[in-house]
């Protein structure tokens, strides 16, 4: 869902969560900005731009509708995006995705590596290549099962490269259409001895989970060219989350103002196929599947990976916010929302209500306003994610 391309779920240089006030997780009233955060918007975040979490790529019998409406999500400018509702929330979730990968780069480099190889798994319309070329990767291989997407991921790229100075060297790519919960990938790698040292899987790998079929040979293609050593990380919705809000709701959906969840009935979820449908404002509209944690780790040990990390979008932000380099990050990428507003200006939503969390803050000993945070609806929208991190066994 999401997202975040942001898909699933989606956020912008790229997408997010943490929950506070009544959330699902621990943002606490908001993040002290220290000092204003007009920070200005700059060029590289528009080319850093993704579609929020889940929002962009599939698999499934559902895949041609999937994949049909990711192509026709139409390419938006960095006013209109600022203007969104979700603004905010998916540069957070953005935030989120560079700090993921930006942390394993430094783990793939600690152990040896310098030319790193990366696999986009569900590349959406390339809201990561930014995050790609900051890391200094080597090469790149995005696919993903919308086509329009895939071919926007590609001009992308190559404006990037055009736009590059000339002592940069930019990264190798090739660009895959291909719905890769039904083909295997490899073989249409250019290099077919080509092994990967990261696998990258944001806000798409539950839209497998339709049968075992699909959510194995995703795994496949996620895991069986990996280096010994490499990873496979990602970010999907939690189900235990999802279910417990459903189970806890009157009717057979759930969600606020910025996004909502619908499913067919309640009480019993089979361990694939458990199907709802997800729609985050403006971005995501479509089915997705409930991805059984337990499973998907023990499915994994079929291609010798074993599960590092698995954190809830709230719990990582409260680790990796403690850092300051992430924190700087934050301020750049505009990844929390100033409370209260500077200047006469307008926070997302006039409904005061929604910042309680952050006023509540605000008014404790020793803190400055402005600080950062997200209205009520957009923590409880991201608190349905989490991240994972596997790595492949020598």
């Amino acid at each position: 869902m999401e997202q975040a391309e942001e898909k699933q779920g989606g956020t912008n240089e790229e997408e997010g969560a943490a929950a506070a006030g009544g959330g699902g997780g621990g943002g606490g009233g908001g993040r002290e900005l220290g000092q204003k955060s007009g920070v200005k918007r700059r060029r590289e975040e528009e080319e850093d731009e993704e579609e929020t979490s889940p929002t962009k790529k599939l698999v499934s019998d559902h895949g041609e509708k999937v994949a049909s409406h990711y192509n026709t999500l139409q390419e938006v400018g960095l006013v209109v995006r600022s203007q969104s509702r979700i603004f905010y929330m998916r540069n957070f979730n953005n935030w989120l995705k560079s700090v993921l990968i930006g942390e394993i780069l430094d783990r793939v480099r600690g152990a040896g590596s310098r030319n790193v190889s990366v696999l986009d798994l569900g590349c959406g319309k390339g809201g990561d290549l930014l995050k790609w070329r900051r890391g200094g990767i080597s090469h790149i291989v995005c696919a993903d099962i919308a086509e329009v997407s895939v071919d926007q991921c590609r001009t992308r790229y190559e404006e990037m490269k055009r736009k590059s100075h000339s002592n940069e060297k930019i990264f190798s790519a090739q660009f895959i259409a291909s719905d890769c919960s039904k083909e295997v990938l490899s073989e249409r790698l250019d290099d077919p001895e080509l092994m990967f040292d990261i696998c990258s899987c944001q806000f798409v790998y539950h839209y497998s989970f339709e049968s075992e079929q699909k959510a194995d040979m995703m795994l496949r293609n996620a895991c069986e060219r990996l280096k010994p050593g490499g990873f496979f990380i990602g970010t999907t919705p939690d189900a235990y989350e999802l279910v417990k809000r459903l189970e806890a709701s009157d009717s057979l959906s759930f969600g606020n103002e910025v996004f909502k969840v619908s499913f067919q009935s309640k009480g019993s979820y089979p361990l694939f196929g458990c199907q709802y449908h997800f729609s985050l404002e403006g971005v995501v509209n479509v089915p997705e599947f409930l991805v059984y944690f337990p499973l998907f780790e023990h499915m994994a040990k079929r291609y010798n990976m074993r599960l590092v990390l698995k954190q809830r979008f709230s719990e990582f932000f409260e680790e990796k916010v403690k850092k300051e380099n992430h924190r700087s990050l934050m301020m750049k990428m505009m990844a929390l929302e100033p409370f209260p507003c500077e200047d006469g200006g307008q926070q997302a939503t006039d409904n005061k209500e929604q910042y309680c969390h952050a006023e509540e803050h605000c008014s404790r000993p020793g803190v400055r306003p402005p600080v950062g945070t997200l209205s009520k609806s957009e923590w409880d929208a991201t608190s349905i994610y989490l991240v994972f991190v596997f790595q492949k066994m020598s």
